[in-house]
Protein backbone atom coordinates (compact mmCIF):
# COMPACT_ATOMS: atom_id res chain seq x y z
CA UNK A 1 0.00 0.00 0.00
CA UNK A 2 1.92 3.52 -1.01
CA UNK A 3 2.10 6.01 1.59
CA UNK A 4 -0.82 8.40 0.17
CA UNK A 5 -3.04 5.74 0.17
CA UNK A 6 -3.11 4.81 3.94
CA UNK A 7 -4.56 8.64 4.64
CA UNK A 8 -8.13 7.18 2.19
CA UNK A 9 -9.44 5.76 5.66
CA UNK A 10 -10.77 2.33 5.67
CA UNK A 11 -13.76 2.59 8.10
CA UNK A 12 -16.64 4.30 9.13
CA UNK A 13 -17.60 6.62 11.10
CA UNK A 14 -18.82 5.65 15.13
CA UNK A 15 -22.35 6.70 15.74
CA UNK A 16 -23.35 9.35 17.54
CA UNK A 17 -24.43 8.70 21.37
CA UNK A 18 -27.42 9.08 22.43
CA UNK A 19 -28.86 12.00 24.84
CA UNK A 20 -28.42 10.30 27.87
CA UNK A 21 -24.46 9.84 27.06
CA UNK A 22 -24.46 13.55 26.21
CA UNK A 23 -26.18 14.52 29.30
CA UNK A 24 -23.93 12.68 31.64
CA UNK A 25 -20.59 13.99 29.80
CA UNK A 26 -21.98 17.47 30.52
CA UNK A 27 -22.65 17.14 33.80
CA UNK A 28 -19.18 15.42 34.90
CA UNK A 29 -17.50 17.82 32.45
CA UNK A 30 -19.25 20.41 34.48
CA UNK A 31 -18.45 19.06 37.92
CA UNK A 32 -14.62 17.88 37.40
CA UNK A 33 -13.67 21.43 35.50
CA UNK A 34 -15.83 23.15 38.00
CA UNK A 35 -14.04 21.58 41.52
CA UNK A 36 -10.71 22.30 39.90
CA UNK A 37 -11.52 26.20 38.84
CA UNK A 38 -13.20 26.48 42.08
CA UNK A 39 -10.25 24.80 44.20
CA UNK A 40 -7.73 27.03 41.60
CA UNK A 41 -9.62 30.44 42.84
CA UNK A 42 -10.20 29.48 46.96
CA UNK A 43 -7.27 27.61 47.83
CA UNK A 44 -4.41 27.40 45.26
CA UNK A 45 -4.38 31.02 43.83
CA UNK A 46 -4.17 33.41 47.43
CA UNK A 47 -1.22 30.98 47.80
CA UNK A 48 0.19 31.79 44.86
CA UNK A 49 -0.38 28.14 43.33
CA UNK A 50 -2.26 27.05 40.25
CA UNK A 51 -5.03 24.03 39.84
CA UNK A 52 -6.08 25.24 36.02
CA UNK A 53 -4.12 23.69 32.92
CA UNK A 54 -5.40 23.63 29.95
CA UNK A 55 -4.35 19.84 29.42
CA UNK A 56 -7.45 19.52 32.17
CA UNK A 57 -10.02 19.89 29.83
CA UNK A 58 -8.59 17.18 27.27
CA UNK A 59 -8.82 14.73 29.96
CA UNK A 60 -12.32 16.08 31.25
CA UNK A 61 -13.21 14.57 27.46
CA UNK A 62 -11.83 11.61 28.28
CA UNK A 63 -12.73 10.98 31.78
CA UNK A 64 -16.82 12.21 31.42
CA UNK A 65 -17.18 11.80 27.39
CA UNK A 66 -15.24 8.53 26.91
CA UNK A 67 -15.17 6.92 30.09
CA UNK A 68 -14.47 3.55 29.17
CA UNK A 69 -11.47 4.49 26.92
CA UNK A 70 -8.06 2.88 28.18
CA UNK A 71 -6.72 6.36 28.03
CA UNK A 72 -9.09 7.90 30.56
CA UNK A 73 -8.72 4.91 33.02
CA UNK A 74 -6.79 6.15 36.54
CA UNK A 75 -3.54 4.55 35.47
CA UNK A 76 -3.32 6.31 32.46
CA UNK A 77 -4.78 9.97 33.33
CA UNK A 78 -2.25 10.02 36.70
CA UNK A 79 0.55 8.55 35.32
CA UNK A 80 0.31 10.13 31.89
CA UNK A 81 -0.15 13.37 33.88
CA UNK A 82 2.43 13.34 36.50
CA UNK A 83 5.17 11.77 34.32
CA UNK A 84 4.53 14.36 31.76
CA UNK A 85 5.02 17.05 33.86
CA UNK A 86 8.43 15.30 35.14
CA UNK A 87 9.50 15.28 32.09
CA UNK A 88 8.56 19.11 30.64
CA UNK A 89 10.21 20.51 33.67
CA UNK A 90 13.15 18.52 33.19
CA UNK A 91 13.66 19.61 29.45
CA UNK A 92 12.66 23.13 30.47
CA UNK A 93 15.71 22.90 32.91
CA UNK A 94 18.78 20.93 31.28
CA UNK A 95 17.75 22.02 27.66
CA UNK A 96 19.05 25.62 26.69
CA UNK A 97 16.98 26.03 23.58
CA UNK A 98 15.86 26.90 20.58
CA UNK A 99 12.06 27.10 21.63
CA UNK A 100 11.33 25.18 19.25
CA UNK A 101 13.20 22.03 20.26
CA UNK A 102 12.85 22.37 23.84
CA UNK A 103 8.71 22.08 23.32
CA UNK A 104 8.68 19.01 20.36
CA UNK A 105 11.44 17.44 22.63
CA UNK A 106 9.35 17.33 26.02
CA UNK A 107 6.79 16.44 24.06
CA UNK A 108 8.17 13.73 21.85
CA UNK A 109 9.87 12.26 25.27
CA UNK A 110 6.64 12.58 27.59
CA UNK A 111 4.86 10.04 24.27
CA UNK A 112 7.80 8.02 24.76
CA UNK A 113 8.09 7.57 28.54
CA UNK A 114 4.14 7.19 28.77
CA UNK A 115 4.32 4.23 26.24
CA UNK A 116 6.90 2.76 28.11
CA UNK A 117 5.17 3.02 31.18
CA UNK A 118 1.73 2.07 30.20
CA UNK A 119 0.39 5.57 30.88
CA UNK A 120 -0.34 6.94 27.68
CA UNK A 121 -2.72 9.83 28.16
CA UNK A 122 -3.10 12.33 25.12
CA UNK A 123 -3.49 14.93 27.03
CA UNK A 124 -0.42 14.54 28.93
CA UNK A 125 1.10 15.61 25.86
CA UNK A 126 0.17 19.28 26.58
CA UNK A 127 1.11 18.81 30.05
CA UNK A 128 4.88 18.51 28.90
CA UNK A 129 4.18 21.55 26.69
CA UNK A 130 2.59 23.19 28.99
CA UNK A 131 5.73 22.95 31.24
CA UNK A 132 8.46 24.26 28.36
CA UNK A 133 6.10 26.99 27.60
CA UNK A 134 3.46 28.16 29.69
CA UNK A 135 5.97 31.56 30.77
CA UNK A 136 7.57 32.31 33.77
CA UNK A 137 4.55 32.00 36.34
CA UNK A 138 5.02 28.15 35.49
CA UNK A 139 8.53 28.00 35.14
CA UNK A 140 9.14 29.64 38.64
CA UNK A 141 7.19 26.42 40.02
CA UNK A 142 10.42 24.45 38.91
CA UNK A 143 9.03 20.71 40.10
CA UNK A 144 6.36 22.31 42.13
CA UNK A 145 4.71 22.16 39.11
CA UNK A 146 4.20 18.46 39.13
CA UNK A 147 2.29 19.14 42.58
CA UNK A 148 0.39 22.16 41.87
CA UNK A 149 -1.62 21.76 39.37
CA UNK A 150 -0.27 18.62 37.72
CA UNK A 151 -0.97 15.95 40.41
CA UNK A 152 -3.46 17.83 42.54
CA UNK A 153 -6.01 19.09 39.66
CA UNK A 154 -5.53 15.18 37.92
CA UNK A 155 -6.58 13.67 41.47
CA UNK A 156 -9.75 15.91 41.78
CA UNK A 157 -10.81 15.28 38.06
CA UNK A 158 -10.28 11.38 39.26
CA UNK A 159 -12.44 12.02 42.24
CA UNK A 160 -15.05 13.60 40.32
CA UNK A 161 -14.74 10.77 37.37
CA UNK A 162 -15.29 8.42 40.29
CA UNK A 163 -18.65 9.90 41.48
CA UNK A 164 -20.07 11.35 38.43
CA UNK A 165 -19.69 8.66 35.90
CA UNK A 166 -20.88 6.13 38.51
CA UNK A 167 -24.12 8.07 39.48
CA UNK A 168 -25.48 7.22 35.69
CA UNK A 169 -27.19 3.40 35.65
CA UNK A 170 -25.31 3.08 32.63
CA UNK A 171 -22.39 3.92 32.66
CA UNK A 172 -19.11 2.21 34.67
CA UNK A 173 -15.76 4.03 36.01
CA UNK A 174 -12.84 3.02 36.09
CA UNK A 175 -12.73 -0.25 33.93
CA UNK A 176 -9.34 -0.82 35.70
CA UNK A 177 -7.22 0.85 38.08
CA UNK A 178 -3.77 -0.55 37.13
Amino acid sequence: MSFLAKMRGAGTSPPRVGAAEVFWSFLGALAGIGAVAWLHERVADPLGLSMLLGSFGASAVLLYGAPKSPLAQPRNLIGGHVFSALVGVSVRLAVPGPEWLVCALAVALAIALMHATGTLHPPGGATALIAVSGGPKIAALGYLYVLFPVLSGALVMLAVALIAVNAAPTRRYPEYWL
